[in-house]
């Protein structure tokens, strides 16, 4: 396994991570297999477990939080997220400060932890300034809740404009975007996100780097009802558009010539972007989590990279 620093900060995160966004939760996946896959990621060198309050309602933060449990605390780099509705109540939502202090606590009961490495803002807030966000995750660790702070899916307007803003007051800035990022999905990232979190020193790690399983050829012969394209409509239409299918395809000989899988070759070509610190993964089979591992130890020669480019070239996206 590669570590990479989170950006300017001295803290390593395990350039391939694991993360619980649709598998985890109680009805969803199994005890058993989900301390299987955990363990196995642990034994693999992953130390970076992503989670969120809004997953199942906190149910996956509870069901990895009782997991992890079982490592020693100092090894692992653990994650969570406040932002979604998580009840009907008019302030249980959004980025305030009320929600953020009433959020993080929660978070910390349910995942069974004194303090979580990364506290993200799921979404920006448009009802929140800038400076309210920042000054409570500047106090969140101030109080030991929390090691670092970061953002996820906002442009890099919203990046920047924070980052400006706890430049002037002095509070800790964001370490860390968490951003869709793939061959299938680079041109909001390249053309406008990495410029700012390179500039600030920020590192990213980015989620669904294999195009919601898209880019392994899965789907190659439909979408069955039970996979995560099937359950996920909008990205059925994100995918399934023009000639992406068609090229998807395309990787297969590029993959068989180096002896990998395709969903290797994708996810060796996020980490080639040193921009990148990791890239959160999620598996429902121990052997699709062994198969993404690997990819931790490939290296795409220049030949490869401009044989990606042509075929998933940011001027190919719509808009």
């Amino acid at each position: 396994m590669e570590y990479r620093r989170l950006g300017s900060a001295g803290m390593k995160v395990s350039v391939i991570s694991f993360g619980g966004w649709l598998n985890f939760g109680e009805g969803v996946m199994a005890e058993e297999l989900a301390g299987q896959l955990i363990t196995t990621a642990y034994d693999q060198g992953i130390n970076f477990f992503d989670i969120a309050d809004i997953y199942r309602k906190g149910e996956a933060e509870t069901q990895m939080g009782k997991i992890l449990k079982q490592f020693p605390r100092q090894n692992l780099v653990i994650s969570s997220k406040v932002f979604w509705p998580m009840s009907d109540n008019v302030n249980d939502r959004g980025l305030s400060r009320k929600h953020i202090m009433e959020s993080i606590d929660a978070s910390l009961k349910r995942i069974g932890t004194d303090y979580l490495d990364i506290y993200f803002c799921h979404r920006h807030d448009p009802e929140t300034t800038a400076l309210e966000v920042a000054r409570a995750m500047t106090d969140l660790i101030q109080q030991g809740k929390i090691l670092y702070w970061g953002t996820s899916e906002w442009t890099g307007q919203e990046v920047q404009e924070v980052c400006d803003v706890c430049e002037k007051y002095h509070l800790y800035k964001p370490q860390t975007d968490q951003p869709q990022y793939s061959l299938v999905h680079r041109k909001r990232v390249e053309q406008t996100l990495l410029p700012v979190t390179k500039k600030e020193g920020m590192g990213l790690v980015v989620w669904s780097p294999l195009g919601q399983g898209f880019l392994t050829g899965k789907y190659d012969g439909g979408i069955p009802e039970n996979t995560r394209l099937g359950r996920e409509k909008w990205a059925q239409e994100r995918f399934f558009q023009g000639d992406l299918a068609e090229r998807s395809r395309k990787l297969q000989p590029i993959a068989d010539e180096m002896s990998i899988t395709r969903g290797q070759l994708a996810l060796a070509w996020i980490l080639h972007e040193q921009g990148v610190s990791s890239a959160i993964t999620g598996a429902t089979q121990k052997e699709q989590l062994l198969e993404n591992v690997k990819a931790a130890n490939i290296t795409l020669s220049e030949q490869t990279l401009a044989q990606l480019n042509d075929l998933f070239n940011p001027a190919l996206e719509s808009e």
